[in-house]
């Protein structure tokens, strides 16, 4: 079910978001947004689900740990982990690259010359 995005607005990859400075060791909530299959909706609880709709999302779920009764806290980790979804560049967000030939690719005409050694040149000072 994770090939079956094509919006654009999509959960891409899973993406954690806290209340605090760092994921792992700040913050009194911590959410983590999972992609979901399409046609799910937004499964979450009320303050996320409205930050995942004005942000245009709409088939997600969501788990928080920590105190979520804390909202400001609930809704700030929240828009870290949608902040956390934009930072991760899909295929068709990827800029078109020029393919240049590799080395051995560009020289094979010099390459396959065969190597005759030539003589030394003396060198008078």
């Amino acid at each position: 079910w994770y090939q079956r995005r094509v919006r654009e607005a999509v959960v891409s990859t899973q993406s954690t978001g806290s209340s605090g400075i760092n994921a792992e060791y700040g913050g009194s909530v911590l959410v983590r947004l999972v992609p979901a299959p399409r046609g799910t909706g937004l499964v979450s609880a009320p303050i996320p689900k409205k930050l995942l709709a004005m942000s245009g999302f709409e088939d997600c779920y969501t788990c928080a740990i920590g105190q979520t009764a804390t909202l400001g806290n609930f809704a700030k980790a929240t828009f870290a982990a949608i902040a956390a979804t934009y930072s991760y560049l899909t295929p068709d967000m990827w800029s078109p690259t020029v393919f240049t030939n590799s080395p051995y690719q560009e020289f094979t005409d010099y390459l396959a010359k065969p190597f005759v050694k030539q003589a030394k040149k003396e060198v008078k000072y």
